[in-house]
Formats: C-alpha cells, sequence, structure tokens
C-alpha cells in the first residue's frame, strides 16, 4: 500500500534505522543521507520516510511531502555549500530514465561543474 513501509525496500530500511547510512541532516517528514556511489563531490539522497515508488505517485498522493523534498534539498545545499556555486536536484522516475530504488528521492548534487543535457 502507498505510503506504508515496504518490507523488501533499503529506502523505507534506511528510514526505519535498520539498514546504516550516512545521514547528513532529517526531518519529521525527510530523510537526506550520502549516496554509495557518489557521482560528485556532493552527492545526497532525499527521501520521504512515507514508501511511494516514485516522484510522480508521491507528488500525487503527498504533494507536501514532494514540497518537503525539495526544501530539504535546498538545505542540504547551503550545508553543503553548494548552494553559491550552484546545483542540480534530480528524480530519476522509471527503470528507463535510472532510477534502481522504487522509493521516491532526490539526487542533490554539486561541487563540479554539471554540463547540460546530463548524461
Amino acid at each position: 500500500m502507498a505510503g506504508e513501509p515496504q518490507a523488501d525496500c533499503l529506502f523505507c530500511k534506511i528510514v526505519a534505522g535498520e539498514v546504516p547510512a550516512t545521514v547528513v541532516r532529517e526531518t519529521e517528514t525527510t530523510v537526506a543521507f550520502r549516496d554509495i556511489n557518489p557521482q560528485a563531490p556532493t552527492h545526497v539522497l532525499v527521501i520521504p520516510k512515507v514508501h511511494h515508488p516514485d516522484a510522480a505517485s508521491l507528488a500525487a498522493a503527498e504533494p507536501q511531502i514532494a514540497a518537503d523534498i525539495l526544501r530539504e534539498a535546498g538545505h542540504v545545499a547551503a550545508d553543503e555549500g553548494v548552494d553559491a556555486s550552484g546545483y542540480r536536484v534530480v528524480f530519476n522516475t522509471g527503470s528507463g530514465a535510472g532510477q534502481t530504488v522504487f522509493h521516491a528521492h532526490a539526487h542533490v548534487l554539486g561541487g563540479r561543474g554539471l554540463n547540460w543535457p546530463p548524461g
């Protein structure tokens, strides 16, 4: 059921404290932690504490929590010192877009030049 923790979800296990992560921020609705395979000097994931498989389903079901993720992405960028030089917030939605963990999450990337188009 959407919103409920999923026993087989890595990010639900991180939220529950069952899997360790290097947490950099936490709020009532979100957790931000360092990516284990960073693609930039700053690479932090911001996830909702509730389970939704992707950003689109989260935004449709719980738009305030989707907004919380974006707000926290800005706080992460400021805490990491990349807000002045620029940073990217990426939501991969679906396996064709590179999503590998099907729990909504934002990647906050910064600390190096981020060319456009990505990929």
